[in-house]
């Protein structure tokens, strides 16, 4: 299925949850939000949330500064 991540087209296996993409992109270890058509999606539920066909995602990380 193809998914608009962070503004790029990208496929993935059907019936990926959000926690599957997000480790299929590895990058399970700097993500601390994710939002589904500016939807929010607690962390409890990413191994249980299946994103559909074009759904827009967002995966969002907290940068500090000083």
């Amino acid at each position: 299925m193809t998914i608009i991540v962070n503004g790029e087209t990208k496929d993935f296996n059907e019936n990926s949850t959000l926690q599957n993409i997000i480790t299929d992109l590895q990058i399970e270890d700097k993500v601390m939000a994710a939002a589904v058509n500016m939807n929010i999606v607690k962390k409890d539920d990413w191994n249980n949330f299946t994103p559909k066909e074009n759904d827009k995602i967002e995966l969002l990380q907290f940068v500090g500064g000083g």
